[in-house]
């Protein structure tokens, strides 16, 4: 008798991650009123996926303009640029996002940014690291479901910004920088 489907325990493991990661991101988005756009048809496969990161890079595009255009108490003009650095990189992931679906993308989002108190630098600090960390896990967990090879190329370069923009926001968050880490934080193989 042949076997027609096996699933190997590693792809259990992947396709469940995947499908786990795109879950847990999308529940975190009703938070600012996205989830009707989202209700619509996203399309299937590449399609599908793509406009998914569109809609979140919509999001943090967005919200980072926001906090550009009127930073929180305090700010200092470095936490300004550095916010203003990974607007420039959302909208620079929103435009490519949109380019590549052409006529298949989603419409613009309207968003309800009503939760998130933008004179507080702890408010916006906060947000911004669920939104990266989100971004983070929402193109990992979609990784796998791209068939495209340049399409994963592309979410490969645009995961690993985001990686960076989370790094970014734990710092200035935490105030852990290069001479900060240490013991318990970082394991002397350099592990966490």
């Amino acid at each position: 008798m042949t076997q027609i489907f096996a699933p190997s325990r590693r792809g259990l493991l992947k396709w469940g991650g995947a499908a786990a990661g795109v879950m847990v991101a999308g529940s975190l988005l009703p938070n600012f009123g996205i989830s009707a756009a989202l209700a619509t048809d996203l399309g299937e496969g590449d399609v599908g996926v793509l406009n998914y990161a569109y809609a979140l890079e919509q999001l943090e595009a967005a919200f980072y303009s926001a906090v550009v255009d009127n930073p929180y108490s305090g700010a200092t003009k470095n936490e300004i640029a550095i916010l203003a650095d990974i607007r420039d990189h959302e909208i620079a992931h929103r435009q490519f996002l949109k380019k590549a679906l052409g006529k298949a993308a989603i419409p613009s989002l309207e968003v309800d940014f009503s939760a998130v108190d933008f004179t507080s630098r702890k408010s916006v600090l906060g947000t911004a690291g669920v939104f990266e960390n989100l971004g983070v896990a929402a193109y990992n967990g979609a990784g796998p479901l791209i068939q495209n090879v340049d399409y994963l190329g592309a979410a490969g370069s645009i995961v690993s910004v985001e990686a960076r923009h989370c790094a970014t926001i734990a710092a200035m968050t935490t105030g852990f920088n290069a001479k900060t880490v240490g013991a318990g934080i970082v394991d002397r193989k350099g592990l966490d």
